[in-house]
């Protein structure tokens, strides 16, 4: 099993800028691709960004792209989402997850574990 536990949501203004972590233990050797979902009131769970554990190989949903970061501590077991230039429509609970498969999966039901999730909220 791979617990996981995610800190740094919060309320901010809309133009600033939050860092997202999600600390990995247990069978973390079991991980291949550590990844960020969303959720906002309403809407389906969505993909954000995720990294590949081994060579940092790392890939974005279209709405993120240049503006959010995805890395990794290998050391700390912890991948981190650093997100800038945040919008009203970047407001939703984001959840970590962990995939113990092949390439990079974008889609939720590909993920074995996950985040209890943290909450994002970006007043406009």
């Amino acid at each position: 099993q791979v617990q996981l536990v995610e800190s740094g949501g919060g309320l901010v203004q809309a133009g600033d800028s939050l860092r997202l972590s999600c600390a990995a233990s247990g069978r973390t050797f079991s991980m291949s691709t550590m990844a960020w979902f969303r959720q906002a009131p309403g809407k389906e769970r969505e993909f954000v960004a995720a990294i590949r554990w081994s060579g940092g190989r790392t890939d974005y949903a279209d709405s993120v792209k240049g503006r959010f970061t995805i890395s990794r501590d290998s050391a700390k077991n912890t991948v981190y989402l650093q997100m800038n230039s945040l919008q009203a429509e970047d407001t939703a609970v984001y959840y970590c997850a962990a995939d113990t498969g092949w390439g990079i999966a974008t889609v939720s039901n590909r993920y074995n574990y996950w985040g209890q999730g943290t909450q994002v909220t970006v007043s406009s």
